[in-house]
């Protein structure tokens, strides 16, 4: 336990003062120079210009609504299957009453099919009374808004260096200076 303490402040102690050497090292400008592509040096930002466009941003909003349907039920709908099915057994049995033979058999089919559709009827007709003619039902569909933002793709800079001005574009901001890479090579002739 002691021996992994006594390894961790080491190391630490090491990685402080690498950096504070590195920070000095560079403070003091003997890092002003990379072999591989020549000098460093610091120009003053003249004028900083955002670079901005619009976004076009769409978000997906759901919508609700209320229709209102009239209401259709065939002579078949199960919403009146009950009805119809005991009017056709009451008319069924009504029939059954007239006549003998032959005759008592249409009779008893002529009750059924009269019955049923007064059974039909009759449970259409409660059901209008209760909920009225039509029926109200719920629609919902997801339409996108869409709004724009403003946002920054980078920035145009202005710099001096040397009593001249130049323009570079970058992608942040940078300050009241630049760093520069300054390449001097000898002049032909």
């Amino acid at each position: 336990m002691f021996r992994k303490l006594w390894m961790t402040a080491v190391g630490m102690g090491l990685a402080a003062t690498s950096a504070a050497a590195l920070a000095d090292h560079d403070r003091n400008g003997d890092d002003d120079r990379d072999d591989r592509s020549g000098a460093y040096d610091y120009a003053s930002v003249v004028h900083v210009e955002p670079l901005r466009r619009q976004v076009r941003v769409s978000e997906p909003v759901r919508e609700c609504w209320e229709e209102s349907a009239p209401v259709s039920d065939g002579p078949f709908s199960s919403n009146h299957i009950g009805g119809t099915l005991l009017g056709g057994l009451i008319g069924g049995v009504l029939g059954n009453q007239v006549g003998d033979g032959r005759g008592r058999q249409v009779a008893r089919a002529a009750g059924a099919i009269i019955g049923g559709a007064i059974g039909h009827n009759v449970s259409r007709d409660r059901q209008r009374q209760r909920y009225g003619n039509e029926r109200v039902y719920e629609r919902c569909e997801t339409r996108y808004r869409d709004s724009y933002e403003e946002r920054v793709d980078g920035y145009d800079v202005t710099y001096e260096y040397a009593g001249r001005r130049y323009m570079t574009q970058m992608p942040y901001d940078p300050g009241e200076r630049i760093r520069i890479r300054v390449d001097v090579t000898p002049a032909a002739g």
